[in-house]
């Protein structure tokens, strides 16, 4: 039986989602994204693991899981929030543009903007 005091893994990432009210499909597919990254490094806990795991682990999704650049990036997203917002693990911004491979700095900056924001960051042309 699980200790309350230090809820599991997976526990704490619905709940760091839900503080940060995210939508039950974003809750989802975080969830098994984590598992899937977990599960890839046998069982591993990602406290043990970090940038070079994360790059292996998405490399192994684009190569061997041929899965689509936005597939990937979502992938991406999870394990951020994971790190930063479960294990409070801070990466600099270099290494987010280098896993997210872009180019230019200010595209990285945006990208973590949005990601921080919890999709508000991002209206809807729809929102008025």
């Amino acid at each position: 039986m699980t200790d309350p005091r230090h809820p599991r893994l997976l526990d704490q990432i619905r709940a760091a989602i839900r503080t940060r009210h995210y939508s039950r499909r974003t809750e989802r597919a975080y969830v098994a994204w984590v598992r899937s990254f977990v599960r890839f490094h046998g069982l591993r806990h990602p406290e043990e693991l970090g940038g070079p795991e994360v790059t292996a682990f998405l490399s192994h999704l684009a190569v061997e899981g041929r899965v689509s650049a936005s597939t990937q990036s979502q992938a991406l997203s999870a394990l951020l929030f994971l790190y930063k917002h479960v294990l409070e693990v801070g990466y600099d911004i270099r290494t987010i543009q280098e896993l997210l491979g872009h180019k230019d700095l200010s595209t990285t900056m945006i990208y973590t903007h949005v990601l921080n924001s919890g999709g508000r960051g991002v209206k809807s042309p729809l929102d008025g």
